[in-house]
């Protein structure tokens, strides 16, 4: 699978490397794929793995996954709607400072021909580099054939996908994040932290 990753801190460098050796192709969107950091970081993965721009990402991809800094994702949606156009998104940005933390509207109004998911935002960055097998990650999203490529990735991480219902449940699958934090910050449990469903 061609997945594109807008951001390359924790969440998107960690959820590329896994992708990348589980037999993927990632391109990493970034404003400058020069960048040294960027730079070594594709290196180290392989001829899997691919700095560029932001478009370019997106125009290789079948599945985009948003992890830039919150206060940047409605410009950047919008700035690169067109290509997002059609395309498969994931969601994983959180606008923390704001009263709703996901981009949802914005997608909607300016991709309305995406299949969109919320996925990857509830856990810190620590349970996809190190995930407890027992795990589940908790998501959302557009029901259909491109659900089976969002579980593939999830389960490529080493998590169990758990699909909560369609871009309606957007609010549920944020609140896991709210609990996450109580429990591993409010708790001082740890960021390790994660959930199971057992029934």
């Amino acid at each position: 699978m061609n997945v594109a990753i807008l951001g390359t801190g924790n969440i998107g460098s960690t959820l590329g490397k896994k992708w990348v050796k589980a037999g993927h192709t990632v391109y990493f969107g970034t404003r400058n794929p020069q960048k040294p950091e960027i730079q070594m970081l594709v290196k180290s993965l392989g001829t899997n793995a691919h700095a560029t721009s932001h478009d370019e990402a997106i125009r290789a991809a079948e599945v985009v996954l948003f992890a830039v800094p919150g206060n940047a994702m409605d410009e950047t949606i919008t700035e690169h709607a067109h290509a997002l156009e059609g395309k498969i998104i994931i969601d994983a940005a959180n606008k923390i400072s704001s009263p709703v933390i996901d981009s949802f509207s914005t997608f909607t109004a300016q991709v309305p021909t995406a299949k969109l998911y919320r996925a990857f935002n509830n856990y810190g960055w620590e349970n996809f580099e190190t995930p407890n097998p027992e795990a589940d990650l908790f998501y959302c999203g557009t029901d259909g054939e491109s659900r089976k490529l969002i579980e593939e990735l999830i389960t490529d991480v080493g998590l169990h996908p758990v699909y909560l219902g369609g871009t309606d449940q957007v609010g549920l699958v944020d609140s896991i994040l709210k609990l996450w934090f109580a429990l591993s910050s409010g708790q001082k449990k740890g960021r390790q932290l994660a959930f199971k469903v057992l029934t």
